[in-house]
């Protein structure tokens, strides 16, 4: 057993990822007779609503993250760690990390989610996936790179992959990030590449059903199909991607779109630790829980979040992975691992949906709130004030916001910088080096 990490005379209860339920969870443990430890492979909490503005250049990486130990600061009863967890042993009630082995009473996995490419695995290889801040400013390079490169491509073939950027997924991040490249063309790559015809830029935004928003109203579908073509994007329902080798993606119905930026947001899955029974995955690789998020065939492991599947006849295929389902999950299993030791009641978890909502770009959103719903300019300021209000720590809101009135007035972006250039392997990219 690693001799770092003791156990002490109170309940440990071992917290794997630092995201939305997580960090709720903590919260909600601080004045409590128990040990905590939080483990993530980051030092730091992602909003990852806003990850597709930093994938855009509309805001810095550090405004949408913030220091893990931070947060905390001053919760006596919790211990952070920086580390991979690879397995867990629930015989041996330990994980292994790559600092040790780590014991616990209890065990809460907030792994969240990870993009879901279905099995394919040539396009997982190929298209950009945005769930991470890594992997955000990969995609904010291979953008502005394209854009560079295309001003000396002599090949149109090789000049249309590079202006061309393709969006798979109409859900919320999907329409977020073909709007945000919409407003990207129309407001800045006209003043930043004068000598680059703004026409030959095409945004492509593909979904496989009949409609965008799939799980918002009818009006918000209609709508923000509306706002995208006033934009200039082309949507593409009813289409499935078939193969993309980095420079085709082929459609099944035979279409096929030149292009070496291929954004892919058309699902997720839980991220499953190794060592847990199969059995118990359901749909979506997610954890199947109880009505008090305690994982399927285990008496102290738990799962709140997008990794934890509770199946209701309401949600058959568990809660939406949103930020306020994992809030709500954390808080209420804080509440419930006292009673455990308290020896009290439990009480069953019952989701309060507080709305949907999605951007498309300046003074255009769809916000549903139940059975009220509206659109336009003041569903606009509705998203930016319930973004604001949920980022964590007043410096990111204060700079997000700064971020946000600059860009309104002055229609420009200030963050289009290639700190990191990015590759992929047999890249358009690396073939221009010959050009």
């Amino acid at each position: 057993m690693n001799q770092h990490f003791p156990k002490g005379s109170k309940p440990r209860i071992v917290i794997v990822g630092g995201g939305f339920g997580g960090i709720e969870l903590t919260k909600k443990l601080s004045d409590e007779p128990v040990d905590v430890m939080m483990l993530d492979k980051h030092n730091y909490h992602t909003f990852q609503p806003l990850l597709y503005q930093v994938a855009t250049g509309g805001l810095e990486a550090d405004s949408i993250a913030f220091p893990i130990r931070k947060i905390f600061k001053g919760q006596k009863n919790l211990t952070f760690r920086v580390t991979e967890v690879h397995k867990v042993r629930p015989a041996e009630n330990t994980i292994e990390t790559s600092i040790g082995t780590i014991e616990y009473d209890y065990l809460v996995l907030a792994t969240g989610s990870t993009s879901n490419f279905f099995g394919q695995t040539e396009i997982e290889h190929n298209a950009m996936p945005m769930k991470s801040i890594p992997e955000a400013l990969n995609l904010r390079s291979l953008i502005l790179q394209n854009l560079e490169a295309a001003q000396i491509a002599a090949d149109p073939m090789v000049k249309a992959q590079m202006l061309n950027f393709v969006v798979v997924g109409g859900g919320p991040t999907g329409v977020e990030t073909a709007g945000a490249l919409a407003e990207l063309k129309k407001h800045v790559l006209k003043n930043d590449y004068p000598d680059l015809n703004i026409n030959d830029v095409n945004i492509y935004l593909i979904e496989g059903s009949p409609e965008l928003l799939g799980a918002m109203s009818v009006q918000s579908q209609q709508k923000s199909a509306e706002f995208l073509t006033e934009l200039g994007v082309t949507i593409m329902n009813n289409s499935r991607v078939q193969a993309y080798d980095g420079k085709i993606l082929s459609l099944l119905d035979g279409q096929k779109i030149p292009t070496s930026t291929v954004i892919w947001s058309a699902g997720v899955k839980g991220v499953v630790l190794d060592g847990l029974n199969t059995e118990h995955i359901v749909r979506g690789n997610r954890l199947k829980v109880n009505e008090i998020n305690l994982v399927d065939g285990y008496e102290n492991i738990y799962a709140i979040g997008d990794v934890a599947a509770m199946v209701t006849e309401e949600f058959p295929n568990g809660h939406p992975g949103v930020a306020p389902a994992a809030i709500q999950q954390g808080k209420l299993l804080a509440r419930n691992l006292i009673n455990i030791l308290e020896k009290k009641p439990l009480v069953p978890f019952k989701y309060t949906d507080k709305g949907t909502m999605a951007t498309v770009g300046r003074n255009r959103a769809v916000v549903d709130l139940h059975k009220i719903r509206f659109q336009g300019v003041f569903a606009w300021f509705t998203w930016m004030f319930v973004h604001l209000m949920t980022l964590v720590g007043f410096r990111n809101k204060l700079v997000v916001f700064v971020n946000w009135v600059w860009s309104y007035f002055s229609y420009d972006r200030g963050t289009r910088l290639i700190i990191r250039p990015y590759f992929k392997e047999n890249s358009i990219d690396k073939e221009l080096e010959n050009i």
